[in-house]
């Protein structure tokens, strides 16, 4: 009679093979979602996934998009990251982060090297902390709102507020909030904040693009929805409506430079609802993370509306809030 243990003894292995990689994703405190605060204190996000034994990550540092980052991979108890970028003259820049994890917080370092592989700096220290799963989606039929809040009153700046020191481009004019921006070498225009802040909400507003427009609607501070001159352009993350980087719209809706537009944003239970022009782009869709620009990477602070103003002009009026009543 044959031996089956060679098979047998192959099965097994395999079986330990695909139970390890199952339970990667189980057990190790590194696979998910994690909320960065980086050095010097601007937000930043992590995800790291494992898909068919394989680990893979996406990170935002500070400004700009969520980008996939170079290498992932975990060597006993430490997550080692890998990012590059390349400058003007195509010279690469290598920064490798590696953290450990205690509970849901993250304890890491960052160091850089140049193309040549000379260190650059010195290594510096930062943290992270695991995000919360994202609630079931809410059923928006059913929300209650509490009393309208109007947060232009169509004659100047009252309830609102640069979000840091810098030279103001916001005014209002015939009743409408614009931001008008000189291109110059010794001049930063700043981003404007309301006083309030807000957790979940309904907020209906018109907006208006100019030549080049290219802001945006900061939700309590940390979810940036695009505004954009991009009519006529393909879909893109990076467009009007879309959730900076991370969402793109479904549909185009815009109409061109110079119109007003109606935008009607829902957000609810990390959940998020965008309507252009009467049309959906986004439909109650879960957001993972902050965006770039975000003044926290902490999603359980309420926070305020603030308007990107430090790129180019755009127009805004009769913007008008209602809190969710829980």
């Amino acid at each position: 009679m044959k031996s089956t243990l060679p098979s047998r003894l192959a099965k097994t292995l395999v079986a330990l093979v695909l139970t390890s990689t199952s339970l990667l994703s189980a057990e190790s405190p590194f696979i998910g979602r994690f909320a960065l605060t980086i050095p010097g204190g601007g937000a930043g996000w992590l995800g790291v996934e494992e898909k068919a034994g394989a680990l893979s990550s996406s990170i935002l540092w500070g400004g700009g998009s969520v980008v996939p980052t170079a290498g992932t991979k975990i060597d006993r108890e430490t997550l080692i990251v890998t990012r590059t970028q390349k400058n003007k003259e195509g010279k690469v820049t290598t920064e490798t982060l590696t953290a450990k994890a205690e509970g849901d917080t993250l304890k890491l370092t960052t160091v850089k090297h140049n193309a040549e592989g000379k260190q650059m700096g010195q290594p510096a220290e930062f943290s992270g902390k695991r995000i919360a799963n994202i609630p079931a989606k809410p059923e928006l039929a059913t929300v209650k709102y509490g009393e309208p809040i109007q947060l232009l009153n169509g004659k100047d700046l009252t309830g609102w507020r640069l979000l840091k020191e810098a030279d103001n481009g916001w005014s209002v004019v015939d009743g409408v909030l614009q931001n008008r921006v000189v291109k110059a070498k010794d001049k930063h225009f700043g981003n404007l904040r309301t006083d309030a802040e807000f957790e979940d909400f309904n907020l209906k507003l018109e907006v208006r693009t100019q030549e080049n427009s290219n802001s945006g609607i900061y939700l309590r501070g940390i979810y940036e929805v695009q505004i954009m001159e991009s009519f006529g352009k393909q879909l893109d993350s990076h467009h009007m409506g879309a959730l900076y980087s991370r969402i793109t719209p479904s549909v185009s809706a815009e109409k061109p430079i110079g119109e007003w537009q109606t935008m009607d944003i829902t957000l609810v239970d990390r959940h998020l609802t965008v309507i252009l022009n009467g049309k959906t782009l986004i439909d109650n869709q879960p957001v993972l993370g902050c965006t770039g620009g975000a003044m926290t990477s902490d999603e359980t602070k309420p926070g305020p509306i603030y308007l990107q103003g430090d790129h180019t002009n755009v127009d805004y009026r009769n913007m008008v809030l209602r809190p969710v009543v829980k």
